[in-house]
C-alpha cells in the first residue's frame, strides 16, 4: 500500500514536472535571450568568501531567493534541500537536526549539539534558529561532516550557518504581507538607510500568527499555534579602506499555544494472566506485571490504545487511604479515596487522527531570545586582516502541556457524607463531590498529569583571526577563542495522585478523626513530604508532591586554532588545518524528591525514603575536563576552471557531560541500583572524496561526496530512572550524496539531490532496552517497583510462580513483586542482609532469598539487546529531492511556476531498531506561483506545501517507566497554503 502510495505520488509529480519542462515550446516565441548559467553563490565556509564551487568540502547554500522559490522558511525545513539531513523536535526543549546519520540523541543538561548551529559564522549552543522564521536572510551555508580546524567543539556532523543581510551604502527597504489557511496572518518588513557616507543602519521584523494544526477534541480548542515576531537592528561603520565594524542586535519572542510533541501513542500491555502453573486471577495484579505499553508498530490500530495503569504502586497506596464508611450502621463498608478496582484508562480509546488530543489542559509555550554581535575588522598591513568577534546571547524558554494528551476515567471517591466505625459522620474536604484539587493543576475528578520544561541559558563568546589573502602560494587562518556558557535547565511532571499522597497519605493530620492534611513544612511532627500550594505559572519549586530534575551546568572552553592553504602548482592544492581544544563542565546535580520525606529526629524518611522534606539540595559539583586535537588535511586538484577534485581526512570531537542526577533515596530504606553519573566524549574520523564540475556554459553543475566515517562513543540517550541515560556506542558511517543543477534555458531550472547512507553500529555494543527488558527470555518476567523507585525490573518467574502458588503470597503479592525489585524497609525484601518488615526470606514467609543487584541481569535492569550491526536513530538509507522552475517573461512581468517534491526512506528513532522502533518512508510535495513585476517592486506568491495532506510520524520519544513507556510521536506540518505581496522600494 504505501509503495503505491509513492508511486502515485512521484507520477504526479512527474506530471507536473513534465507539464513544467513542456512550458518553453508552449512559451516561447523568440530564441533565448539573457543569462543561462546556474548562479554562482559565495560563502564562508573556510571563513573567507569563496565560490562554493571552490571549496573543498561537502557544503550546500540557498540565498534568499532560492529559499523562498522552495518555500523553506526555516531551519527545520533545510533537509527538504539537502542529501542525508534529518530534522525532529525534541522532546523537552530543543531539536536534532542530523547530518549523516550523526545528530543530537543525548538529551542532558551537559551535553552539547553535533551540529554546530551559527549566526554569521559564530557558534549559538542554545538557539532558536530551527523555530523562527527566516528574516532578512544572505544566505544559508551548511557545511557536512565534521568541521574541527575553523569550527573547532560540536561540530562533528557539521555546522549550519545562517547569515543575515547586514546595512549597506544605498537605501533599501521591503514590505511584505501573508495571509493564509489556519487563519494564519504573516508579515515582514526591512529597512536599510545610509546615514553617512560610512556609517549605515538597517533593521528588520517579521511576525507569525496562525490558529493551532491539531484539535483537542474534548474543550473543542485548535491548539499547536503559532504566535511569535522577530527583530534585527544592525549599524555598520567602514571610516576607512583598512577598518570596518558592524553591530547586529537580534530578538524573537514567542508566546502561544505550541505543542512539543505530537500525540501520544500506546499498544496496551493487559499484563499476564498466567505465570507458570500459577494463574493471575486479580486484575490489578496482572497490571504489576504489564508494562503499560508493548513495544508493538506505530502504525498499527492498537497504536492508539491507552497504557495499562491498574498496577501503578500510587494507586494501589490510593485504595488504602480511608475516607471512613459507607453507612452509619451495619454492614459497615469502607470507601477508600479511590474508586474501588477502578483502572485510569480503562476502555478509554484515542482517535487514530494523528491531529486530534484530547486533553483538559491545553499547551503553552514562551520563549524569547536575544542575541548581541559586534563585528570588527582591521587590515593591519597589505592582505594581513585582523577579525574580532564578540557574541553574547540571552535564551528562555517555559512549556507546558498534558502528560498523555487523553483523558482518564473518573478515580477519585466522594469524600462527603462519609462515617467513623461508631456511626459519626465524617466530612473530610480531600475530594468533595470526587473532586481533588491539586495545587498546581486544579480540580479534577479524574487522573490529571502534566509536565512543565524551562530553561534559563547565557552565553558569551570571543574569537580573534589573523587571516592572510595574498596572491602568493600560501595563506593562512589563525585565531583562538573562548567560550562561557550557563544553563539552568528545570523538567517537571505533575501528577494530581502524587499531589494526594503527599497530603492525605504520607501528610495526614492524625490527631484529627476526620481524613486532613496536616501542611507540614519539615519533619519536626513526623514524616513530612512538603506540598508546593504555588501555582504552576509562578512556581516554587521546592515541593516534593511532583517530579523536578534540576540541572546545572557551566562549560568553559577555549581553543586555538590555525589553517593553511598551499597551492602546490596551478592544479594542486593541499590544506592542513589542527586545532587544539580545552573543555571544562561544571555540573551540579539537583536529585529529584517526589514523595521523598523525612523525619527530623531520625535524618532520614522511614516510609518514603527520603532525606529532606522540602526543597532540592544540592550534590557536590561534577567536574570534567577533556583536551583534544582535532583538524584537516585536504589535497585538491583543479584540471581546469570547471573542475574541482579534493580528498580529505578530518577528525571531530564532541565533549561528554554528566547524566541528571536521580532521585535522592536513602539508602537505609530502599535498595537503589547504582547508574553511570557521567558519559564520555565522541571522536570521529572522517574519510571523504568529492567532485564538483560545472559545465563550459555554465548550464549543468554537477557536485559528487562519497563518505566514510569511524565514530567513537556516539552519544545514545533513554529515559532511565526518569532520567536521561546517556550511553556510548562505537559506529561507523558512510554514504554518497548528488547534487546538481540543470538550467537549459535562461528560464527553466532543475535542481535535485540524492543521499545514500548506510551506518552501523559495532559489534559488540549492548544496551537494555526499556521495552523489552527480557529480550525473549521465558524464565524472567517484567515487574513494576515500589511508588518512590521510578524504574521496571525483571526477576526469575519461578519466584513470580511461587508468590502467586502461596496463600502468603497471594496475601502480601503488592509488596512482594515489587521487594523483587530492590528491597525496602517498608516494603519487604528477599536479601537477608537488608533489614525490612516483611522479610520474605524467611522461612515463615516466602522461603526465598534473592538479591535483584547481585544474581539479575544488568542488577534486575533486564538483559542487554545486541545493537552490533544496527542503524543510527534517523538515519534513513535514503533521501531525494527533485525541484523545477519555469519562468514566463512577459512585457511587465514575469511569471515562475516551482514543483518540489522530498522523499525518504524507512529508518528508526531508536537503536534497537525493532518494529516499534521504526520510522516508515515518508514524503512531501509543493508547488508554487510567483510573479513578479520588477519596475513597479511588486510582487505577488501564491503556493501550496504538503499538497497531499500527509500526517507523516517524522521522528518519536519513549517515555519513562512509570509513565508506563508511552510513545511521544513528532509529526510533519499538514497541508499549508498561502498568498503573499511583496513591495520592494
Amino acid at each position: 500500500m504505501a509503495t503505491s502510495v509513492v508511486r502515485t505520488r512521484l507520477a504526479a509529480t512527474a506530471s507536473v514536472l513534465a507539464l513544467t519542462i513542456a512550458a518553453p515550446a508552449l512559451a516561447q516565441t523568440a530564441p533565448d535571450g539573457g543569462a543561462t548559467a546556474v548562479d554562482d553563490i559565495i560563502v564562508t565556509a573556510q571563513k573567507r568568501e569563496e565560490s562554493i564551487q571552490d571549496v573543498p568540502i561537502a557544503v550546500s547554500a540557498f540565498s534568499a531567493e532560492t529559499l523562498d522559490a522552495m518555500k523553506i522558511e526555516g531551519g527545520s525545513e533545510l533537509m527538504r534541500a539537502i542529501p542525508n539531513v534529518s530534522f525532529s523536535k525534541n522532546n523537552f526543549s530543543m531539536y536534532n537536526f542530523s547530518i549523516r546519520g550523526i545528530g543530537t540523541k543525548a538529551i542532558s543538561a551537559s551535553s552539547d549539539p553535533a551540529v554546530a548551529v551559527s549566526f554569521n559564522n559564530a557558534p549559538l549552543i542554545r538557539n532558536r534558529l530551527f523555530e523562527q522564521e527566516y528574516l532578512d536572510v544572505n544566505r544559508v551555508e551548511v557545511l557536512r561532516g565534521p568541521q574541527g580546524t575553523l569550527y573547532g567543539r560540536n561540530a562533528t556532523a557539521g555546522v549550519v550557518n545562517m547569515i543575515p543581510n547586514l546595512p549597506g551604502p544605498d537605501f533599501d527597504a521591503m514590505l511584505k504581507a501573508e495571509a493564509g489557511n489556519y487563519g494564519s496572518v504573516r508579515g515582514q518588513m526591512m529597512v536599510n538607510i545610509p546615514l553617512t557616507e560610512t556609517f549605515w543602519v538597517r533593521g528588520a521584523a517579521s511576525m507569525t500568527k496562525r490558529e493551532g494544526f491539531d484539535e483537542n477534541t474534548f474543550k473543542g480548542t485548535k491548539v499547536n499555534g503559532r504566535d511569535l515576531y522577530s527583530v534585527r537592528l544592525a549599524a555598520a561603520w567602514e571610516p576607512s579602506d583598512r577598518f570596518s565594524a558592524n553591530l547586529i542586535w537580534e530578538h524573537f519572542g514567542e508566546d502561544d499555544n505550541r505543542s512539543r510533541t505530537g500525540k501520544q501513542l500506546c499498544t496496551r500491555d493487559p499484563g499476564p494472566s498466567q505465570i507458570g502453573s500459577a494463574p493471575i486471577v486479580s486484575l490489578a495484579d496482572r497490571g504489576r506485571m504489564s508494562q503499560g505499553c508493548l513495544p508493538g508498530s506505530l502504525y498499527d490500530d492498537a497504536a492508539y490504545g491507552t497504557p495499562n495503569a491498574i498496577g501503578l504502586s500510587q494507586l494501589f497506596i490510593m485504595g488504602n487511604v480511608g475516607l471512613g464508611f459507607l453507612t452509619p450502621t451495619r454492614p459497615r463498608i469502607p470507601v477508600s479515596a479511590l474508586i474501588a478496582g477502578v483502572d485510569p484508562y480503562g476502555d478509554v480509546s484515542q482517535s487514530k487522527d494523528l491531529r486530534e488530543i484530547s486533553t483538559s489542559y491545553d499547551p503553552k509555550f514562551v520563549a524569547s531570545n536575544d542575541v548581541y554581535q559586534l563585528n570588527m575588522k582591521y587590515e593591519i598591513a597589505d592582505n594581513l586582516m585582523l577579525h574580532s568577534q564578540t557574541v553574547y546571547t540571552k535564551d528562555d524558554y517555559w512549556s507546558t502541556q498534558d502528560y498523555a494528551r487523553y483523558i482518564s476515567n473518573n478515580i477519585f471517591n466522594d469524600s462527603l457524607g462519609r462515617y467513623t466505625i461508631t456511626g459519626a459522620p465524617l466530612n473530610s474536604q480531600a475530594s468533595p463531590g470526587g473532586v481533588y484539587t491539586d495545587p498546581q493543576l486544579g480540580p479534577s475528578k479524574r487522573m490529571e498529569s502534566a509536565d512543565l520544561s524551562r530553561s534559563d541559558n547565557r552565553q558569551w563568546y570571543q574569537e580573534f583571526r589573523l587571516q592572510s589573502s595574498s596572491d602568493g602560494p600560501f595563506n593562512f587562518n589563525a585565531g583562538a577563542n573562548y567560550l562561557d556558557f550557563k544553563s539552568t535547565d528545570d523538567y517537571f511532571v505533575f501528577n494530581n495522585l502524587f499531589s494526594y499522597l503527599a497530603e492525605y497519605f504520607y501528610g495526614d493530620n492524625l490527631s484529627t478523626t476526620v481524613l486532613d492534611t496536616r501542611k507540614c513544612v519539615d519533619g519536626s511532627v513526623g514524616e513530612c513530604i512538603y506540598v508546593d500550594y504555588s501555582p504552576i505559572v509562578n512556581l516554587a519549586g521546592d515541593g516534593h508532591n511532583y517530579f523536578r530534575s534540576k540541572n546545572q551546568v557551566h562549560t568553559k572552553s577555549w581553543a586555538v586554532f590555525g589553517e593553511g592553504y598551499f597551492d602546490i602548482d596551478d592544479a594542486f592544492s593541499l590544506t592542513l588545518g589542527l586545532r587544539y581544544t580545552n573543555d571544562d563542565k561544571t555540573s551540579t546535580p539537583y536529585p529529584s524528591q517526589l514523595l521523598l520525606g523525612v523525619v527530623d529526629s531520625m535524618g532520614y524518611g522511614p516510609s518514603s525514603g527520603g532525606n529532606v522534606a522540602r526543597g532540592y539540595p544540592a550534590l557536590p559539583d561534577i567536574k570534567q575536563s577533556w583536551q583534544a586535537v582535532t583538524g584537516r588535511a585536504v589535497f585538491d586538484w583543479k584540471p581546469n576552471d570547471d573542475t574541482l577534485v579534493y580528498a580529505s581526512y578530518s577528525r571531530g570531537y564532541k565533549g561528554g557531560g554528566a547524566n541528571p542526577p536521580r532521585a535522592d533515596l536513602n539508602a537505609t530504606v530502599v535498595q537503589y541500583q547504582p547508574l553511570a553519573e557521567t558519559f564520555d566524549p565522541e571522536y570521529v574520523n572522517a574519510f571523504e572524496v568529492g567532485a564538483k564540475v560545472q559545465s563550459q556554459d555554465g548550464r549543468v553543475r554537477f557536485n559528487a561526496t562519497a563518505f566514510y566515517y569511524d565514530y567513537k562513543d556516539y552519544q545514545v540517550s533513554q529515559i532511565v530512572d526518569r532520567i536521561s541515560l546517556n550511553e556510548n556506542f562505537d559506529a561507523t558511517s558512510m554514504g554518497l550524496e548528488f547534487e546538481a543543477v540543470w538550467r537549459p534555458t535562461r528560464d527553466f531550472r532543475v535542481d535535485a539531490n540524492l543521499g545514500l547512507l548506510k551506518t552501523r553500529i559495532g559489534d559488540g555494543e549492548g544496551s537494555v532496552d526499556v521495552m523489552n527488558r527480557t529480550q525473549g527470555n521465558d524464565d524472567w518476567v517484567v515487574l513494576r517497583p515500589w511508588v518512590q523507585v521510578p524504574s521496571n525490573c525483571i526477576a526469575p518467574k519461578k519466584h513470580v510462580e511461587k508468590i502467586f502458588s502461596t496463600p502468603i503470597g497471594l496475601a502480601t503479592a503488592p509488596f512482594a513483586l515489587a521487594a523483587l525489585c530492590g528491597g525496602a524497609a517498608r516494603v519487604g525484601s528477599f536479601d537477608p542482609d537488608f533489614p525490612s518488615s516483611l522479610e520474605f526470606w524467611r522461612p515463615n514467609m516466602l522461603d526465598i532469598t534473592y538479591r535483584p543487584f547481585l544474581e539479575a541481569p544488568n542488577g534486575g535492569r533486564g538483559f542487554d539487546a545486541d545493537l552490533s550491526g544496527n542503524e543510527l536513530p534517523n538515519s534513513p538509507r535514503i533521501t531525494v529531492n527533485v525541484g523545477a522552475q519555469y519562468t514566463w517573461r512577459f512585457s511587465s512581468v514575469d511569471v515562475t511556476a516551482r514543483a518540489d517534491y522530498y522523499h525518504q526512506t524507512d529508518s528508526y528513532f531508536r537503536v534497537y531498531n525493532t518494529e516499534y522502533d521504526r520510522i516508515r518512508a515518508w514524503d512531501n510535495a509543493n508547488i508554487s506561483i510567483s510573479i513578479d513585476s520588477m519596475d513597479r517592486g511588486l510582487s505577488a506568491q501564491i503556493y501550496v506545501k504538503n499538497v497531499f495532506n500527509d500526517d507523516a510520524i517524522v521522528d518519536a520519544f519513549t517515555n519513562s517507566d512509570d509513565s508506563m513507556l508511552t510513545t511521544n510521536v513528532f509529526i510533519n506540518d499538514p497541508r499549508i497554503i498561502g498568498l503573499n505581496v511583496t513591495k520592494v522600494f
